[in-house]
């Protein structure tokens, strides 16, 4: 392919400074997948495989020898391909400090700030964050900071992780480490940290880790040398015959010239510029041919002229940004509508041109596209030999183009910004980041000092059509016309007509609505633009009032159009600390929090890879209920990579087909056979080489499906309850009613019948998806790192499934990317598979799954549809209550027959006099629904108090007077909750409630809400105070201290590390349990205890981690461990006493010289009459919604927790944080379902919402 020439050289490129050269590599190869399989960094994750996780962010460096000058950006290593950084320097989380070296400022502020909580992103938000610093401090025209801080600014601070999803920490310890940096920050301002104490301590930069600019060297030396001696060689050399596949063409003529080979087939032969396409459009097969066309010098022009500015097609979406910004109106608007296209790391790289031409060949919802239409955009194309010049709008309208049409350039024309009106809208699941638009819009119209629009371009994409449109029909209709009611109204019914969402468009009514909302809002401005007289009410004119952030005021006129997204971010806290069993309540940082920052860390697959390991990737079926006939491959580079295919057949003799047990409710199979039950369900694991081999050949997989003499499936609640399809609730299981419900309906004054509330499910989105390894050893036995919060299960159910004794099987968690419960039950699966696969043949197997099937498989909370009827007195107390409770549970039963205790524990917050209940679990034919953060806690208190919402609705009272009146006195409680209510000192709601819902700063903000919504017709506030109440209950709990010759300290626990702080709040209370051996109490014992990974075979009867209470009960068996060791070295304490003050070493060694047994366990088991207790908070959510688009900005909350003596106050003040973010979005964080009307799986796509906020 090509002509004759030597070989090239191989991929040669640094990695933190070290040298690395890659021959042979397949040109699939990504960057990441070379960091993580042929070097020692393990910083960059996989976290999504689509750019739109910042898990994998690495800072690649590029030398131009004809300056002399290094540029640096943020990469997504998940999609960049490995040849395209040849002669580049890499730098990852390791390079910028690590252990060895020291770390880094970002890593030590990230951890300082309590940043870093499971501490699987941590390591892409440290690389994000830095690369913000080095862009910053580049800038020439920025003063020279002060000492300790960058040339950044807040702003930019605060959207320099825009692109980085966290799943536990809410953010704001994030940002404020990230705002630490700026040199217009108010350390004030900043929340809880470990450099200065809040409100008893000056907040002063010295404090801070010290940052000094160019402490890094992004680019070393030797590759400098290198690119430099490489120069004149390259200039001369025709573009060569691959022997890797990666062919880079120098101009269009040799393009055209690889095109015309032979060797040049569309189905395997791949052109790219960035590839960032292909984490929105997933390679269905392998390439073995791929064609860089970014180091054509044609295609990254950029000229500009008196008549516009001329793009080259492979110019970066950050580049154009830049380029347009230093322009007039028409470019600045596009620059800022390209700020909110994609993320940072991904538009250093994507390009203008690629953007387009997935949008013309692939129906991409492109923002670029409409907005460069808008702008009545040109594109230069060539087709074999010739070039074309077409506007966009025929570009777009011409069939797919195929791969050999080349898209040259693209030309923006400058426009006299006199007369010129130019707007551009989205909406989108989040307002920037990596989200896809549901509808986008771009308008231009200008006018000629009349009051009349002389031309006009409307252009709408996204909406369910194949490409951006222009709405001509309106476009013609408004030409020559002032704008009034009258012709707004026209206009509005004309675009009706015109955006037409194609069948199958997800929310068809809903994006019409959104495209006649754009077009409102423009044209009502530009009326009042055109004619100061006309009054229409502007959608864009609402205003800021009162207090939005903390105590700082803001006038009406102030922000008169403020876009709230833009507003700093603020935020402040108050804690109270207790010394009384220091260090324990001592808010120190998370153990480990710098070796997350980082990223050496290590989770399951920063294992490295045993020797002669394989991996796997599920087949899963697409069917909800089907016999499966057999699994074939299609014809495929792809399948000629698959090495074994795992199914029940190869579960051994004596081993059961079982994937997942809860004890004492039920099991779920492993694999389908012979019917696959649900859309989702596993039918087999491919065995390939390398994990993407595995990946991609299971895509391969072609299942011969038969549904003769089966019913239809059931898929709903309705289904289940008309087929009587249920689980059983064991009797011990099952709550209890309280009262005569008949007797409290009698005395009611008014009755709600037989009202609805359904909610539906919700994604874990734990960022490092399912994982695990198994390593066959000797004697039929195994060894499997898993990333589980119930080991003992999981070790448990993997024996099963083997048919081998439960102490053959020794499995062992260090850390977990995070869970929420969902690394629970499914976790078993993964490593149940993977056992089966190492067993058959006898090697080491890794499986990885890749988000698309982790979020098919996962299951997720719990659907539900309630019915529930209420009666109530005229002054709103509440006498009776009554719900039909059903319940989706999935296939199996899971943890789901626990679903009714939670959601009526959460839904006893509220006295309702006499409470009845008839609760169904249904099984249905999807996958099963498991345990999420507050599984059935969540869903009860929103039941609660959308029945609150109603009954207040009904009365026309403020709903806060009908919560108040219905809120338990301590008699109430004890009869609602029984043993669990405790002591009547212990009960703080009402007080809470009153303390938030009563005091003056509610009252008055509660009043600027009602004078905004009275000011705004298009948006509009709410303020709302809930209460919640949480009931613990305590489980049994191991663990064992042992003490070191040396005097260091080794702690287990039943626990897994999963974000939650455990290791941190059990180091404190191991300090605390051995301070009376020491004279500062402890303090001095913090640095000698590391707390180990959990191991079955070393700490058993482990239980699960979860129900938000193995911290506490870990901590109790280690206190009690600890007590222990007292009594023993005690003696020997007093006994060296004699002789003066002793040191903790000198103890331990005469204790180890007298053969004191230095190791001590425990196993600690709650009261009986101290099973349960409750935890009690109460919050303030202040919210607007654009009534016209449905986006929705949460600007400010107020959280109030009762947490008792908290073990950590900087861990359990970032865990509430997480927690509220994840309870406020559990109906709108994940916009995707896994299964059709017919039940059948469909890819969901990457699409997180982060509601916007201004105070928490």
């Amino acid at each position: 392919m090509g002509s004759a020439a030597p070989a090239p050289p191989a991929v040669v490129l640094a990695v933190n400074g070290e040298r690395y050269e890659a021959a042979g590599v397949d040109p699939s190869t990504t960057l990441l997948e070379f960091l993580r399989t042929r070097t020692p960094v393990r910083g960059p994750k996989l976290g999504c495989g689509e750019g739109g996780c910042g898990a994998c962010v690495v800072l690649v460096s590029k030398y131009d020898p004809a300056t002399d000058e290094v540029s640096e950006s943020s990469v997504s290593s998940c999609l960049t391909l490995l040849h395209s950084v040849d002669r580049c320097s890499v730098t990852t989380s390791e390079g910028i400090g690590n252990i060895k070296d020291g770390y880094h400022p970002v890593q030590q502020r990230l951890s300082g700030f309590h940043a870093s909580q499971c501490g699987f992103c941590t390591p892409g938000m440290c690389m994000s964050i830095f690369s913000a610093l080095v862009k910053a401090d580049k800038a020439a025209d920025r003063p020279v900071p002060p000492a300790g801080f960058s040339k950044l600014t807040t702003s930019e601070a605060e959207k320099a992780i825009s692109g980085n999803l966290c799943r536990c920490t809410g953010y704001r310890a994030i940002v404020d480490a990230c705002k630490s940096f700026a040199a217009d920050v108010d350390l004030e301002d900043l929340g809880l940290n470990c450099f200065w104490k809040k409100g008893s301590e000056p907040a002063e930069v010295s404090k801070l880790p010290g940052y000094n600019s160019g402490a890094v060297c992004t680019f070393p030396e030797f590759l400098k040398s290198e690119i430099n001696a490489s120069v004149e060689q390259a200039n001369n050399a025709l573009v060569p015959i691959s022997d890797d596949g990666w062919y880079r063409p120098k101009s269009i003529d040799e393009l055209h010239r690889l095109f015309e080979s032979n060797s040049f087939d569309e189905n395997s032969v791949k052109i790219v510029a960035s590839n960032t396409g292909s984490g929105v459009y997933k390679d269905q097969d392998l390439h073995d041919k791929y064609i860089d066309i970014k180091g054509i010098p044609e295609l990254s022009v950029i000229n500009r002229s008196s008549k516009g500015i001329e793009l080259g097609s492979v110019v970066s979406i950050s580049k154009a940004i830049d380029v347009l910004s230093d322009g007039n109106l028409v470019f600045r608007k596009i620059a800022d509508h390209l700020n909110k296209v994609a993320s940072p790391f991904v538009r250093n790289t994507a390009t203008i041109g690629g953007n387009i031409i997935m949008a013309q060949r692939l129906q991409f919802p492109s923002d670029i596209a409409t907005i460069l239409l808008a702008a009545g955009s040109t594109v230069t194309i060539q087709v074999a030999s010739k070039r074309l010049c077409l506007t966009l709008e025929e570009f777009l309208q011409q069939p797919p183009c195929d791969s050999r049409t080349l898209l040259l350039s693209i030309f923006i024309p400058d426009r006299v910004s006199d007369g010129i009106t130019f707007e551009t809208f989205r909406a989108a699941p989040r307002p920037c980041g990596n989200a896809v638009s549901y509808v986008n819009s771009a308008f231009l119209a200008r006018s000629s000092g009349g009051d009349h629009i002389e031309d006009i371009c409307l252009a709408f994409g996204a909406y369910g059509a194949d490409h951006a449109i222009r709405a001509r029909k309106v476009e013609d209709f408004l030409k020559g016309k002032s704008v009034t009611s009258s012709v707004i109204l026209e206009a509005v019914q004309l675009l009706k007509e015109t955006i037409s969402p194609s069948e199958g468009t997800t929310h068809p009514e809903y994006r019409i609505s959104l495209a006649v909302s754009f077009l409102f809002t423009f044209l009502s401005s530009l009326a009042n633009s055109l004619n100061e007289a006309t009054e229409i009410n502007v959608p864009n004119g609402s205003y800021m009032n009162g207090v939005t952030n903390g105590s700082v005021e803001h006038s009406p006129v102030d922000h008169l159009k403020a876009d709230i997204n833009d507003l700093p971010i603020r935020s402040r806290q108050e804690m109270i600390f207790n010394d009384e069993y220091k260090p324990v309540g001592k808010p120190m940082k998370k153990t480990g929090a710098e070796l997350q920052a980082s990223g050496e860390a290590v989770y399951v697959d920063d294992i490295p890879a045993p020797k002669d390991c394989l991996y796997g990737a599920f087949i899963y079926s697409t069917h909800p209920y089907a016999h499966v006939k057999g699994v074939n491959f299609k014809t495929s580079l792809a399948s000629k990579k698959v090495i074994a295919v795992i199914t029940a057949k190869d579960i051994p003799t004596g081993g059961e087909n079982i994937g997942s047990t809860f004890p004492m409710l039920g099991d779920e199979p492993l694999f389908a056979d012979p019917v696959a039950e649900f859309a989702g369900q596993n039918i087999g694991v491919v065995i390939a080489e390398t994990q993407r081999y595995a990946y991609m050949a299971a895509k391969q997989a072609v299942i011969d499906y038969s549904t003769e003499n089966l019913q239809p499936p059931i898929l709903t609640i309705e289904d289940a309850i008309q087929r009587n399809s249920y689980f059983q609730v064991p009797p011990s299981l099952a709550p209890k009613p309280v009262g005569d419900y008949n007797q409290g309906m009698s005395e009611a004054d008014h009755k709600i019948i037989s009202a609805e509330v359904k909610l539906g499910s919700q994604y874990y989105f734990y960022m490092e998806t399912q994982v695990a390894l198994a390593i066959p050893d000797e004697d039929n036995c195994i060894t499997i790192y898993s990333s589980t919060q119930i080991p003992e299960v999981t070790q448990n159910v993997v024996a099963r499934c083997l048919g081998i004794p439960f102490h053959n099987v020794r499995l062992i968690t260090r850390r977990v990317g995070g869970g929420f419960g969902g690394k629970a039950m499914k976790a078993i699966h993964v490593a149940c598979a993977c056992a089966v696969a190492a067993f058959k043949l006898r090697r080491p197997v890794r499986m990885y799954l890749d988000r698309k099937t982790d979020m098919i498989i996962a299951g997720g909370r719990h659907p539900m549809k309630v019915k529930y009827s209420v009666g109530f007195k005229s002054d709103g107390k509440i006498t009776a209550l009554h719900l039909d409770l059903g319940i989706n549970a999935g296939i199996s039963p899971d943890v789901s027959p626990l679903m009714p205790p939670a959601i009526i524990g959460a839904l006893k917050k509220y006295n309702w006099g006499n409470l009845a209940f008839d609760a169904k679990v249904c099984k249905t034919n999807v996958s099963s629904k498991s345990a999420m953060r507050g599984p059935g806690d969540v869903q009860g208190s929103f039941i609660a108090e959308a029945i609150i919402e109603h009954v207040a609705s009904a009365l026309s009272v403020d709903t806060n007077t009908i919560r108040r009146k219905n809120l338990h006195d301590y008699k109430s409680l004890a009869v609602f909750y029984g043993e669990s209510a405790g002591e009547a000192s212990t009960y703080s709601l009402a007080t809470m409630f009153d303390k938030l819902a009563s005091s003056p700063d509610y009252q008055q903000r509660a009043e600027m809400v009602e004078h905004f919504n009275r000011s705004n017709m298009w948006k509009k506030r709410g303020i709302s105070c809930v209460p919640i109440t949480y009931e613990v209950r305590l489980r049994p709990t191991p663990g064992k201290v042992s003490i070191m010759n040396d005097g260091s300290i080794a702690v287990e626990v039943g626990g897994v590390e999963i974000g939650q702080g455990l290791w941190t709040k059990v180091k404190q209370m191991t300090a605390f349990g051995l301070g009376q051996l020491c004279t500062d109490g402890g303090e001095c014992l913090l640095d000698k205890v590391r707390v180990i990974q959990a191991d079955t075979l070393s700490m058993i009867q482990g239980g699960f981690t979860g129900g938000s209470t193995t911290s506490e009960t870990s901590c109790e068996a280690v206190r009690l461990s600890c007590a222990a060791l007292v009594d023993r070295l005690k003696p020997i304490k007093e006994s060296l006493e004699a002789t003066g003050t002793v040191e903790w070493s000198a103890i331990i060694a005469q204790a180890s010289m007298a053969s004191v047994n230095l190791s001590a366990h425990a196993y600690w088991t709650p009261d009986p009459s101290f099973s349960s207790y409750l935890n009690y908070g109460a919050a303030i959510s202040e919210v607007e919604v654009d009534v016209l688009t449905g986006a929705t900005t949460i600007l400010r909350s107020d959280l109030v927790y009762d947490c008792g003596q908290s073990l950590n106050p900087a861990v359990d003040l970032g865990q509430e944080w997480a927690s509220s973010q994840m309870r406020s979005m559990q109906r709108t964080l994940m916009a995707w379902s896994s299964t059709m009307a017919h039940g059948r799986t469909r890819s969901p796509r990457l699409t997180p919402s982060r509601s916007s906020s201004t105070s928490s």
